[in-house]
């Protein structure tokens, strides 16, 4: 797991490393780190899967990253996206990533997402708080991404996540 660990921040290092607008390489970080979650969680439909299909809810601005990541590899997996924009249409996704433009409906998504067991994953502010699994947080100094995940709702759902994920992010219990 150290060497996939290493493998993730390797890949944040170079996507941070491009020369770049400050918002295209903001993106392409969050883009990225969304493609290597699945190495670091522990949820059976997503240990199994050859294949795993990210959606993306609404609107983001990550549109253009994940297209470029599209079909990447991760452990071995093919990670495919797709864009939604009505919840009901989720059910089949492995990831849901809601994007910022939800944020007005997030009271509602949140527990119409959560009785599926999809990971959960934002960078609306207050996201993890609010009941969401991961939310993606710029620093305040506006370089790199921090990590806060709500281990209570990801428990609900049969999810955990590595150790090392973990010991990076910071966790909350709504």
């Amino acid at each position: 797991m150290a060497g996939l660990l290493a493998g993730l921040l390797c890949g944040l290092a170079a996507v941070q490393a491009q020369p770049v607008p400050q918002a295209a390489s903001e993106q392409a970080l969050k883009a990225v780190l969304l493609f290597k979650l699945p190495l670091f969680i522990y949820e059976p439909p997503l240990e199994r899967a050859e294949s795993l299909l990210l959606c993306q809810l609404g609107r983001s601005g990550l549109e253009d990253a994940l297209a470029q990541l599209q079909r990447s590899i991760a452990d071995g997996r093919t990670i495919s996206v797709r864009y939604l924009d009505d919840a009901a249409l989720a059910a089949s996704c492995d990831m849901v990533f809601v994007g910022s433009s939800e944020r007005p409906r997030l009271d509602a998504l949140l527990p119409l997402l959560a009785t599926r067991p999809q990971v959960t994953v934002s960078d609306i502010e207050g996201f993890a708080r609010a009941g969401g699994m991961v939310e993606l947080v710029v620093r305040t100094e506006g370089k790199g991404i921090d990590i806060v995940i709500n281990r209570r709702a990801a428990r609900e759902r049969g999810v955990t996540f590595s150790a090392q994920l973990l010991r990076l992010a910071r966790t909350v219990e709504d």
